[in-house]
């Protein structure tokens, strides 16, 4: 049996190390890749002599789909969670502690948010409880309601800065059921002021079980080992340029050449995997154009150790505030394993519809990081090295509708026998979420293409 995997960032390689286990040895299995390198947004690179993630930098550790695979492909003695750091806002001029007491910046009470809002902003959240219970009908702009409800300040101050750490977008092109699931189910059971909402949401554990974590050596180890485990057939510089059906299985155009396969699984963004189903799920397609995407940039500086980086793990910077950087992340401060012999930060660049500093070369986007880091911390001093890596409309925005927009490309899809999909596309952006698409879209290969139901990982 030969399956062609079409992407290799996590779900893809996690995608190829599920085959692998449910197909045996016997299976052919190749995994197609664009760029020089696998790991898609999972990319470690060496910085000053240090592994240092560029891409993502952590994994939620609340979900279990992340967690469970590093220590089941024997990464469990790489795994570490930040310190004790504080993340910091800029919010109306001021750098603040991020608040607790809160669901994605939505609050359960005015004391929750009173740091970061005028008193104005807090007469608007306080006032919130007294409007009519939210009723939902179908999906909903999630900065739209927040806005209705809490007034633009919220919004604008924390809500957007947080979100634009997940999607490089703000509030008002996300919808509610895609963004906040929590939140959207807890109003279908029973509508109620979203500050009653949020409160009942928030976790009343008095030992809370990290929220983050990443492995020691960068998250590009993870990629390696599930490679490693899954032994595939590695084409990277390999643009799969379209997919036919043919009467038994799929053809796979190189541009010079093509090649046939029993089973394709495709690993891609959304753009990609539009243009790759347009002739056998034209509907899947269809849906998949609908998907946007955002760009962004990650500049990294390795300082010299004696930089005077705040004591935080790092700071969101909503668009008003007047900087080019929408966020840093203090990694030496975050992540106790980071910064042997220098201090690591990066500053993430880059929003949905508002391209600004991307325009910029690499070294004018390194001039334009720094002086914000200046004008933020005080910090001057000059980099030992640095690094700029550019994330060209790989980052999914889940607009309202988007839980209709998957459920059309999935059933359509399911359809076409051999086929599947996975990826941050779908449903979620993080890196469990991708792993778990992958594991399903895997399973749908095996359990359709072996006549047995999918063996259990």
């Amino acid at each position: 049996m030969r399956v062609a995997v079409v992407g290799g960032g996590i779900s893809g390689a996690t995608a190829a190390y599920r085959l692998r286990q449910r197909l045996g040895d016997a299976a052919e299995l190749t995994l197609f890749e664009s760029d020089d390198r696998l790991g898609g947004k999972l990319r470690t690179i060496e910085l000053a002599g240090t592994p240092y993630d560029v891409g993502a930098e952590a994994f939620l550790a609340r979900r279990p789909e992340a967690l469970a695979l590093v220590e089941e492909t024997g990464l469990g003695d790489r795994l570490t969670h930040p310190t004790r750091a504080r993340s910091t806002v800029r919010a109306g001029g001021r750098q603040v502690g991020m608040p607790g007491g809160t669901v994605m910046g939505v609050p359960g009470s005015v004391d929750a948010v009173a740091d970061v809002l005028s008193e104005d902003g807090r007469r608007r959240v306080a006032a919130e409880p007294e409007l009519p219970p939210v009723r939902l009908d179908g999906d909903v702009s999630l900065g739209a309601l927040l806005r209705e409800r809490f007034g633009d300040e919220l919004v604008d101050r924390l809500v957007d800065p947080l979100l634009g750490g997940v999607y490089a977008g703000g509030a008002d092109g996300l919808g509610l059921r895609a963004t906040l699931p929590a939140l959207a189910n807890a109003l279908d059971r029973e509508p109620a002021p979203l500050t009653a909402v949020a409160a009942s949401l928030l976790p009343k554990s008095a030992n809370p079980a990290p929220v983050f974590g990443t492995l020691v050596g960068g998250l590009g180890t993870l990629i390696d080992r599930l490679v490693e485990l899954a032994k595939p057939d590695v084409r990277p510089r390999t643009l799969v340029r379209g997919l036919r059906r043919l009467p038994e299985g799929f053809r796979l155009d190189l541009g010079d050449e093509a090649e046939d396969f029993d089973a394709v699984l495709l690993a891609v963004p959304a753009p990609a995997a539009r243009r790759l189903l347009g002739e056998v799920a034209p509907a899947a397609s269809a849906a998949l154009g609908e998907v946007e995407v955002a760009s962004m940039a990650v500049v990294a500086l390795a300082l010299p150790p004696d930089a005077p980086v705040p004591d935080a793990s790092g700071v969101l910077i909503g668009a008003r505030e007047g900087f080019s950087a929408k966020a840093f992340t203090f990694s030496s401060r975050k992540w106790a394993h980071v910064g042997d012999g220098a201090l690591f930060v990066r500053g993430s660049v880059g929003r949905f519809g508002e391209p600004g500093a991307l325009r910029a070369d690499d070294d004018e986007l390194v001039r334009l990081v720094r002086a914000d880091l200046a004008e933020l911390t005080g910090v001057t001093a000059e980099p030992i090295a640095t690094h700029v890596t550019r994330w060209g409309g790989g980052l999914p925005q889940y607009g309202v509708g988007h839980l209709d927009v998957v459920e059309r490309v999935e059933r359509a899809v399911a359809e076409v026998p051999g086929l599947a999909v996975a990826g941050a596309a779908l449903h979620g952006v993080g890196i469990p979420a991708c792993i778990a698409t992958a594991a399903a879209a895997a399973s749908r290969i095996t359990s359709q293409t072996t006549g047995n139901a999918a063996v259990p990982s």
